[in-house]
C-alpha cells in the first residue's frame, strides 16, 4: 500500500482537537493525529464575516479507511458545518505508507 489520505478539521477547542485526534487512532480510523496549533480563521457564516481562533487535526490514513474516519469526525464534530477536507498523497516514503496500512486495521 504506498497511498495515504490526509484528512483535516479544524475546531474551536485544543480539548475538542485532542478528543478527535485520540479517538481516530483509537479506533484504528488513523494511524497517527497531529493537533496544530492556534490558527485565526476568517469565513462567511450566517451572512456576515467572523473570526475565530480555531485548532487544526490532521489524520494520517489509508484510503479505505477514509469514510470511516469521515464518518467518526462528523459525528463528533461541534460545529454545524464542519470543515473536513480530505487530501490523497500519491508519492511519500513507502515504509511510512506501509506503516499507516498497517496501523489502520481493525
Amino acid at each position: 500500500m504506498d497511498q495515504i489520505s490526509v484528512v483535516t478539521t479544524v475546531v474551536d477547542a485544543r480539548s475538542v482537537a485532542d478528543l478527535l485526534a485520540a479517538a481516530a487512532v483509537a479506533g484504528r480510523q488513523a494511524a497517527c493525529a497531529q493537533v496544530g496549533g492556534q490558527v485565526q480563521s476568517t469565513y462567511w457564516w450566517r451572512g456576515g464575516v467572523e473570526t475565530s481562533t480555531e485548532w487544526s487535526v490532521q489524520f494520517k490514513t489509508a484510503p479505505d479507511r477514509v469514510n470511516a474516519l469521515v464518518e467518526q469526525i462528523r459525528a463528533s464534530h461541534p460545529y454545524e458545518v464542519p470543515e473536513i477536507l480530505v487530501s490523497q498523497v500519491y508519492c511519500g516514503h513507502p515504509e511510512y505508507a506501509a506503516w499507516v496500512f498497517e496501523h489502520t486495521r481493525p
